[in-house]
């Protein structure tokens, strides 16, 4: 059983859903981490480097979620968890 996710981790899951929905080749994020290899510490490695998705449109994915994050510095870290996460690279 799965553990729900907090409100915080469900926007961070969106975000990189729709991050990979825009990419090319457009992927299912789900479906990435659900076929992930572990690595020896039992984290999912996800293949971000074979997905690409221009500046311009990641800005724009990513500034529509942190809207919905009241506080600069919630905004700040959600942007730094994104950018530092298993985001498709730019183009």
């Amino acid at each position: 059983m799965e553990r729900k996710l907090s409100r915080d981790e469900q926007i961070v899951w969106d975000c990189y859903r729709e991050l990979y929905a825009n990419s090319e080749p457009k992927a299912d994020f789900d479906e990435l981490v659900k076929n992930a290899e572990l690595n020896e510490f039992g984290q999912r490695i996800i293949p971000y480097d074979d997905y690409e998705i221009s500046q311009s449109k990641f800005e724009e994915i990513l500034n529509k979620y942190k809207k919905k994050f009241r506080y600069k510095w919630r905004k700040n870290a959600f942007a730094a968890t994104i950018c530092l996460g298993c985001s498709p690279k730019f183009k």
